[in-house]
């Protein structure tokens, strides 16, 4: 049985962890904050529960693998969202997406007017066609220059993947309607990213989201790390909470454990779910990766956000995930991207707001997550935002956009709970409050995603700033990834070779994650 150290106990490390003990591995988490979850929070207040992060869960046929590979089954049932969407656009343009794919091309034709929905379509057929290339041979496995090359071998991929076209080029190629632009390039931003320097492969986010649907957890999407935390503890994994990991220790060339308040803590294996910035910068040793070390230093932050938990008086009925667009969608990736960073005048305005009676304390009430996109934290070179009256002052602002677009909340407010992009770097421990690590932005953004293989050998990463990225279901696949390269325990005690093992199909009974026939 060989010995694994997890850092972290966020989505990734938690998933990672009881996929390695139901490998045989004797695993042991190190977690810095006195909670498990990482970015997949969640606030209490006043009868009131806000999930911090994710909102939505899509593919949920991975967590029913993740499940059946560590013991089978767990209890956490799934809900469509339907309406999955409520877009608003500057010019009153109101469109409701329904969570069936079959319904969108008219709904997009009701609200956008005729010929809209035969544009989403073929976008959506053309992504189809991308996704069967990228859905398997780079999201779930190891990223390499070779898997790159043989997804655009072809003519026919190669048009498709387009890796000198970016989001927005894409969409002024495909979709006439400004409108459907701006729905696109809003996907950019699912990765943290400019749509202006986002290659298009990543605008399969968007076929993702509406061919495998919109769903939801009853209780919070925090109910996952709850579950996956218990299924952990089943499995034998230790978790040992407000236990921050301050090095990795490396010792003949290969790591060798990792030192904690009390000591040393010796392992076969490392798994870091810490932000790979954190890792690299401030984890290994200064000799240990100087390559890998340089790279990330020159990649541009993901975007952050600025976030308000209202608590409302009474309840107002509509979808559960809505977006306010501002009339100039391109000001507000130059306030989050550019040389000047600052908070953005005129944002757009996400809004989720559950109808779960798990989340509220009465029938007469209401909690809203609502985030704006935002530059990240950096005192030096950009936005203080621990600066005085900054954050409220802010707050007030996002408030007054949300009035000047027809939700007027202040009458019903009770109260406003506000995280910046500095709180989410001393929560979770995101450098700069950048959800994402680093941004996709040019042709090469994939292959400049820290691997999954650490640069010392017994050292593996995994999580959103890893490969293939952050969000729920690419983290669980990269916690996948991380245990397949692992492989399991040998018969001497020590990790075994990679299983190359098949991925296990998802239960029928939820949209699969596969390629979609």
């Amino acid at each position: 049985m060989s010995r694994v150290v997890v850092i972290g106990a966020g989505l990734g490390g938690l998933a990672s962890a009881a996929r390695l003990a139901a490998a045989g591995h004797d695993v042991e988490i190190h977690e810095a904050a006195d909670t498990a979850g990482g970015k997949l929070g969640v606030v209490e207040r006043d009868g009131f529960t806000f999930d911090t992060g994710p909102s939505l869960l899509t593919m949920p046929g991975l967590l029913d693998e993740l499940f059946a590979a560590t013991g089978g089954p767990a209890d956490l049932p799934v809900t469509p969202v339907d309406p999955a969407g409520d877009l608003r656009f500057a010019d009153g343009t109101h469109l409701v997406l329904p969570h069936d794919p079959a319904r969108v091309p008219a709904a997009l034709d009701a609200a956008l007017g005729t010929g809209a929905g035969a544009a989403w379509q073929h976008l959506h057929d053309r992504s189809r066609h991308l996704w069967s290339l990228v859905g398997r041979d780079v999201l779930r496995r190891p990223l390499t220059t070779s898997a790159l090359l043989r997804m655009s071998a072809r003519p026919r991929d190669l048009r498709a993947v387009a890796p000198w076209r970016t989001v927005r080029g894409l969409g002024r190629r495909l979709l006439p309607d400004p409108r459907l632009r701006t729905w696109l390039e809003r996907y950019a931003t699912y990765s943290g990213s400019d749509p202006r320097r986002t290659p298009a492969v990543l605008s399969v986010a968007a076929f993702v989201e509406q061919e495998f649907g919109a769903w939801w957890v009853p209780g919070g999407l925090r109910r996952i790390v709850d579950v996956l935390l218990e299924r952990c503890r089943a499995l034998g994994v230790t978790v040992h909470l407000g236990s921050p990991v301050e090095a990795v220790v490396v010792e003949d060339g290969r790591v060798a454990g990792v030192r904690v308040p009390g000591g040393e803590r010796a392992a076969d294996v490392v798994v870091s779910d810490a932000d790979a910035a954190v890792l690299h910068e401030r984890l290994l040793p200064r000799g240990a990766a100087p390559r890998a070390r340089r790279r990330l230093r020159r990649a541009a932050p993901s975007s952050a956000g600025f976030v308000l938990l209202l608590g409302l008086s009474g309840r107002e009925p509509g979808a559960a995930h809505r977006v306010l667009f501002p009339a100039d969608y391109t000001a507000e990736f130059d306030a989050v991207f550019g040389r000047r960073p600052r908070p953005v005048e005129d944002p757009t305005v996400y809004v989720h707001a559950p109808d779960d009676p798990a989340l509220r304390p009465d029938d007469e009430s209401e909690g809203w997550f609502v985030l704006v996109n935002a530059p990240v934290h950096d005192p030096a070179h950009g936005v203080d935002w621990d600066a005085p009256g900054l954050a409220d002052a802010y707050a007030e602002h996002v408030l007054d956009v949300l009035a000047a677009r027809g939700t007027d909340v202040r009458p019903r407010l009770r109260f406003a709970e506000i995280r910046t992009p500095a709180d989410l770097e001393r929560s979770a421990g995101a450098p700069g409050g950048a959800i994402y690590g680093t941004a996709s932005h040019g042709p090469r953004a994939a292959l400049r995603r820290p691997a999954n293989a650490g640069p010392v050998p017994g050292l593996y990463l995994v999580g959103g700033s890893a490969h293939p990225g952050g969000g729920i279901p690419l983290v669980l696949m990269s916690a996948e990834i991380v245990a397949d390269l692992i492989g399991p325990a040998g018969p001497s005690g020590s990790a075994g070779a990679p299983s190359g093992r098949r991925h296990a199909p998802a239960a029928p009974a939820r949209p699969s994650p596969g390629p979609p026939r």
